[in-house]
This record gives C-alpha cells, structure tokens and sequence, in this order.
C-alpha cells in the first residue's frame, strides 16, 4: 500500500486539512460520513481502524479529520493526524 506523507506544522496541517473540506470540489468528490460507513460496511472500502494498522499508524496518534474522496477513478482517505509529540500529518491513503 502507498503512503504519501507529508510532514506540517499543526496550525498548518489542520488549515490544509479543514481547506480541503471547504472548496466544492473536494466536497463533490469525496464522500459523506453515510456514504463512507455504507461504503466500509459493504466492502468497498477498508475501515479507518483498518486502513491506519494497515499503514502502520499506531493508536496512539491523534485524527483530528478524516475524508473519503476519489482521487483519480480510485478512493483514498485523507487524514489529518497529531502524533504524541506535537507533529501534525497529512496523510493520504487507499481506502482499498
């Protein structure tokens, strides 16, 4: 599984993050929370509990949000996380 890692500043990470959210575009690609859980719940796509072990995240990092969205015919989830040491993350990824 492919991992894309980008390492911010927590103010930072979170304005990108809550950005993302706000443009149309992201919105009428990604899917809402009813649409995600229908998703994970037919098999579509993994849990975030699922996708996070998969990556190797452990429990003890902090999601401050998370989006289901299409990028490119494929859906990926995009993750905003805080590490125990302050790091805020953006993480993108698979959903499958």
């Amino acid at each position: 599984m492919k991992t894309l890692l980008k390492r911010f500043s927590a103010p930072l990470a979170l304005a990108l993050v809550v950005g993302l959210a706000g443009t149309g575009l992201a919105q009428a690609a990604c899917l809402n929370n009813r649409e995600i859980q229908e998703a994970v719940s037919s098999g579509q796509i993994m849990s975030l509990a699922q996708v996070l072990s998969s990556a190797g995240i452990g429990s003890n990092a902090e999601v401050l949000t998370v989006q289901v969205c299409d990028e490119g015919g494929r859906l990926v989830y995009i993750i905003g996380v805080l590490t125990p040491d302050g790091e805020a993350q953006n993480l993108v990824l698979s959903a499958n």
